[in-house]
């Protein structure tokens, strides 16, 4: 059992930033790969990005790529999401999930067994 909570969220300007943070509860945390989704009013939820067991290697949704960055701490049992040159249409909930899965399959939802309740975002032009 994996429990998640994200804090970081806020309200910023276009063009600012923000850092997501996700710890997790439970002794496995560094045998789940680890992913940041993101849900817009009115909108399915969407893959952000993902980071692999030990950090090794991260995934990027196209929209992100380049303005976000993934990474965790193993010891500290916390994922981190640091987002640069926000854009409005990046204003939505962002929630970090646990997967057992590895590899380029980590853009999937159905992949992730355990969720956060959630950070909200909210980017104004």
């Amino acid at each position: 059992q994996v429990q998640l909570v994200e804090s970081g969220g806020g309200s910023v300007q276009a063009g600012g930033s923000l850092r997501l943070s996700c710890v997790a509860s439970g002794r496995t945390f560094s045998s789940y790969s680890m992913g940041w989704f993101r849900q817009a009013p009115g909108k399915e939820r969407e893959f952000v990005g993902a980071v692999s067991y030990s950090g090794g290697r991260t995934y990027y949704a196209d929209s992100v790529q380049g303005r976000f960055t993934i990474w965790r701490d193993n010891a500290k049992k916390t994922l981190y999401l640091q987002m640069n040159s926000l854009k409005p249409e990046d204003t939505a909930v962002y929630s970090c999930a646990a997967s057992p899965y590895s590899g380029d399959l980590l853009f999937r939802e159905i992949r992730y067994d355990y969720w956060g309740q959630g950070t909200q975002v909210t980017v104004s032009s």
